[in-house]
């Protein structure tokens, strides 16, 4: 029997996994190409030979998502298996209908199909939408793992926008194997604060082998998800954040539904800053579709790294990239922090420059702040001179590295912080005890 032609839709991340859990060694498929979206400058390379296996001598080659309609036609592909995050259902099947229309089936790897066994127990942090704050309660229960006495190690939902070759499993104990391994800042965002903590952290594109070293120093694994995305390792526990002031997404965006309905404990963080009825929707949306989740009341706790008279001064704050243009949020922590501090912010968008420029063309939802994106060098030296070229007192560094090491800024700049805090009870530390 013919085998089936499959093209895998991706954003260089989970449509790695897939493809090495599912279609690697399946003899019944053949892998036509990827495509890739989300993530710029990712589609026009090859997944290489190396990690594609000895079914693909040459590799698979990975195109914009934009030509899927003619890749099905002129590859005679049978399937279309999405494989990626943080996707409105409508847009979704927007892009279902074009592949369908050109001839394929649609369709997805479910987590039972795509989760990998771990032999240490697993708990897993994902979240509803990007910018929840998952990887500020990932970084709480890696600290409260370290004062209980176990040894947590960190897996990392990939980033793998380099030579893919070079990113198969990777390690991160210390910044230099961060510059070592050429880091992004949407990397460095998510390994820093692990490190500043003194914890491991494990990333790569081989989720099996990357596993498999990190179990040999692990009491337990915490799998830190990217966007909204669901985990690739089966855990024992599943905490899923929600962000009330996006109440009802949590039923709109895929896969994060999956982690709302899954979860065994619901953070809901910014609890403090959400309205009664954003709260209202949240809690009726639990008790229809998982009513028997642990329930969290959290908030994200903004400081500064230095007393500073803010009041009046004008400040231009830069905030997590991926939160503000996938996550389409219209502020961040900085914003937060200069309302706080009696700031005026400044509007960056007549000052950005080459590729910062085009993020707010295509996400116009972001507001008075300016998203850290350094996706590739040339984007970072962008960073940079639209950070330099914006009139303001003070800089707000409020993305969760500080840029500094990575960039030159001429103006004074602060760092701001934000941790997880509990209202209530029960709390992580009491949960993490009790299980």
């Amino acid at each position: 029997m013919a085998k089936r032609r499959v093209i895998i839709m991706g954003a260089a991340g989970r449509d790695f996994h897939n493809f090495n859990v599912y279609f690697r060694e399946n003899k019944e498929y053949e892998v036509v190409a990827f495509t890739a979206a989300q993530i710029p400058n990712i589609e026009g390379r090859l997944y290489p030979p190396e990690l594609a296996g000895p079914m693909y001598p040459k590799g698979i080659s990975i195109h914009p998502e934009a030509e899927i309609s003619d890749l099905v036609r002129r590859k005679n592909v049978d399937h279309v298996i999405f494989s990626y995050s943080d996707i409105s259902h409508q847009e979704l099947m927007e892009k279902g209908s074009l592949a369908m229309s050109a001839g394929a089936n649609f369709g997805f790897l479910s987590p039972d199909q795509t989760s990998l066994q771990s032999k240490v127990p697993v708990i897993a942090v994902c979240a509803v939408r990007t910018g929840c704050g998952k990887s500020q309660t990932s970084r709480k229960v890696a600290t409260l793992l370290q004062q209980m006495g176990k040894r947590g190690v960190a897996i990392r939902h990939p980033m793998p926008y380099g030579d893919l070759r070079k990113q198969i499993v990777q390690r991160f104990a210390s910044y230099a194997d961060l510059d070592q391994h050429n880091c992004t800042i949407e990397e460095r965002e998510e390994y820093e604060p692990y490190l500043d903590r003194g914890h491991i952290v494990y990333a790569g594109i081989d989720y099996e082998k990357i596993l498999r070293e990190a179990e040999k120093e692990a009491d337990v694994i915490i799998w830190d998800g990217g966007n909204n995305d669901f985990p690739f390792i089966k855990p024992n526990q599943l905490i899923t954040v929600v962000d009330p002031l996006r109440a009802g997404h949590e039923l709109r965006y895929f896969p994060g539904m999956i982690n709302f309905v899954s979860a065994d404990v619901i953070v809901i963080n910014k609890s403090v800053e959400a309205s009664y009825e954003q709260l209202q929707t949240i809690q009726n949306n639990i008790k229809k579709y998982n009513p028997d989740a642990q329930v969290i009341r959290g908030r994200s706790v903004v400081t500064l790294e230095t007393e500073e008279d803010l009041r009046g001064k004008k400040v231009l704050a830069i905030e997590d990239g991926p939160s503000i243009t996938h996550g389409e949020m219209s502020f961040g922590a900085g914003t937060v922090a200069a309302q706080q501090h009696g700031a005026e912010l400044v509007d960056p968008r007549p000052y950005a420059i080459g590729s910062i420029k085009e993020a707010f063309y295509k996400y116009p939802q972001i507001g008075n702040c300016l998203p850290a994106l350094g996706y590739y060098p040339e984007q970072l030296k962008d960073l940079e001179k639209s950070i330099n070229a914006t009139p303001c007192d003070v800089v707000l560094v409020a993305s969760p590295i500080d840029i500094r090491r990575v960039i030159k800024i001429k103006r004074p700049a602060i760092r701001v912080n934000y941790e997880l805090e509990e209202d209530g009870h029960p709390t992580l530390e009491e949960i993490l005890k009790k299980d």
